[in-house]
């Protein structure tokens, strides 16, 4: 049942930011468009699905943490916080960040794949960018809380806005830093993570 929410959920959020590298792959095909669509769609929605597993064990583990006292739930919102900061400002996310910003390089990587599992391999490969591009801005929903619909709007806007802004670097980065701030500031704040302190949904 997480699964399958969960999967939804990053397909909602993903969505805006993919629409663009879909329609640039699209017209890489002359031919059976639709069904070869489909097969790169499910490719790109696997690699989430299989992103599932380990944050049903993150969320679970998290959720006990917000059944403890007030202040083991701050001390481990700051550590999200903090973590998912930090992620945003290495090379690693830059680099996962470039491949989606600038996807014509990677057509041609596309390109050279055999047809019978090009869509198959490409769908997948530019899941797995996605997801060493996202991932740290979807740990931040175990402090917003998994189910907090404005904590998703939020951060598909910023996922969005990463991935096709003309700004978009700076955009991650001024996140990271933000982020980094909201790791300081739960300490004497700690309804900013409302799913760890007690004050929203920490897990489905």
């Amino acid at each position: 049942a997480f699964l399958a929410v969960w999967t939804l959920m990053m397909a909602a959020m993903m969505l805006p930011a993919t629409t663009s590298v879909a329609a640039l792959y699209a017209r890489t095909i002359v031919v059976h468009r639709a069904p070869r669509m489909v097969v790169f769609t499910v490719a790109y929605l696997l690699v989430w699905a299989a992103a599932g597993l380990p944050a049903y064990a993150l969320s679970a583990g998290l959720g006990r943490a917000a059944a403890l006292p007030a202040t083991a739930g701050t001390a481990v919102a700051a550590v999200v916080f903090a973590v998912s900061g930090v992620y945003q400002l290495t090379p690693l996310k830059d680099r996962c960040l470039a491949k989606c910003r600038s996807p014509i390089g990677v057509m041609l990587r596309y390109a050279s794949y055999p047809r019978r599992s090009r869509d198959l391999r490409a769908g997948a490969h530019h899941g797995a960018f996605c997801l060493g591009c996202c991932w740290s801005l979807m740990t931040l929903l175990a402090a917003f809380g998994v189910m907090n619909l404005w904590a998703m709007v939020v951060l598909a806007a910023v996922i969005t806005a990463e991935k096709l802004a003309p700004a978009g670097r700076v955009v991650a980065r001024a996140v990271g830093i933000a982020s980094i701030g909201l790791a300081v500031a739960v300490f004497w704040v700690p309804a900013l993570a409302p799913g760890l302190t007690g004050g929203g949904t920490g897990g489905m």
